[in-house]
């Protein structure tokens, strides 16, 4: 399949302590930004641990490994540091690490799995849901964040935001741009892996079954493509123009009916469509088969916006996503080898 996954440019990030909390040493994680297991410790720390800091140089780049199955493609080591300390090798030695190191870790994670609803439930979910359900939950938030956005962009109408990473107006109004197209091709991928993997399963079962959600993916579409239109009109109209704030209100105003849409047709789809996968008794090589093409499908999401898709799931959530992503791998290495 050769699409759970794809490497990129190395990347180094720095991590450091919450104020107040138990005081740890400067920690900093060398290796891929799309790396399973780059990605995979770094959410090891961040959950209930750590914040992370804008990436910071180190002080040399970190080593690589040979290129793979003698292609031009190479693969660049995860290599943990703590203070002095370095680790390296499988996530297993490299999460055994982290329980040495950060011994509150493992109490708070304890907590939150007794804390948290529906785990049995969950474990035992088909693999396919487990992965929609979670994409829901990262494009949920992702679209709360875009209205919080657009409705403070709204309030300030051109003026320029105290934050001084946002730049000027016009290049604030152009990351607010280039995020939503970001959710929008994460929207269009996850839109066409249901309708392609998962629709056929639940309709070999019963006919007619997403007659509903495809109804709504259809209607949805012409919606997210208008908002990706105006956004383009209000990057390029003055923001001292007499119609600036109209467009704006505009956009707000359509983005603000979407969400109120995804969110009721992910509701609708976690608690009625997806719970009767159970009746449709997959094997568990149809399961792991039909998770494949579902990342087979959304081959931008989980290549060079892997990162935003996780940005959109707490720590614990990040982990369970990139479990899956990982038992791809592992199988599709499997079959190859």
């Amino acid at each position: 399949m050769g699409n759970c996954l794809r490497s990129s440019e190395k990347l180094t990030a720095e991590i450091v302590p919450h104020g107040g909390a138990t005081v740890y040493p400067t920690v900093r994680l060398h290796g891929s930004p799309n790396s399973i297991l780059a990605a995979y410790t770094r959410f090891a720390v961040l959950h209930n641990a750590v914040p992370l800091q804008e990436p910071v140089p180190a002080a040399g780049p970190p080593p690589r490994a040979a290129a793979r199955d003698g292609g031009s493609e190479t693969v660049v080591p995860v290599v943990f540091h703590v203070g002095p300390e370095v680790a390296s090798g499988s996530r297993d030695a490299l999460l055994r690490f982290i329980d040495s190191k950060f011994p509150d870790l493992a109490e708070e994670e304890e907590e939150v799995a007794a804390e948290g609803g529906g785990g049995k439930e969950e474990a035992t979910a088909s693999l396919v849901v487990r992965a929609t359900r979670l994409q829901h939950k990262s494009m949920t938030w992702h679209l709360e964040r875009i209205v919080r956005w657009v409705e403070d962009l709204e309030t300030r109408g051109g003026l320029r935001a105290v934050d001084p990473k946002m730049g000027t107006w016009k290049m604030e109004v152009v990351k607010f741009g280039r995020s939503y197209s970001q959710l929008l091709e994460v929207m269009l991928e996850h839109a066409q892996m249901e309708e392609r993997v998962l629709f056929p399963i639940f309709d070999s079962a019963d006919r007619g079954l997403s007659k509903a959600a495809k109804e709504e993916h259809a209607r949805d579409l012409p919606i997210m493509n208008g908002i990706k239109e105006i956004i383009k009109s209000v990057e390029v109209l003055d923001s001292r123009s007499t119609n600036y704030r109209e467009t704006l209100y505009n956009l707000s105003t359509r983005l603000k009916s979407l969400q109120g849409l995804c969110k009721q047709h992910f509701m609708e789809e976690d608690s009625e469509l997806l719970p009767t996968m159970e009746a449709v008794e997959l094997s568990k090589e149809q399961d792991e088969s039909a998770l494949e093409q579902c990342f087979a499908v959304m081959q931008g999401t989980h290549g060079r916006l892997l990162k935003f898709l996780l940005e959109g799931l707490p720590p614990h959530d990040a982990m369970k996503y990139l479990d899956l992503i990982s038992m791809c791998r592992d199988r599709e290495n499997g079959i190859h080898a």
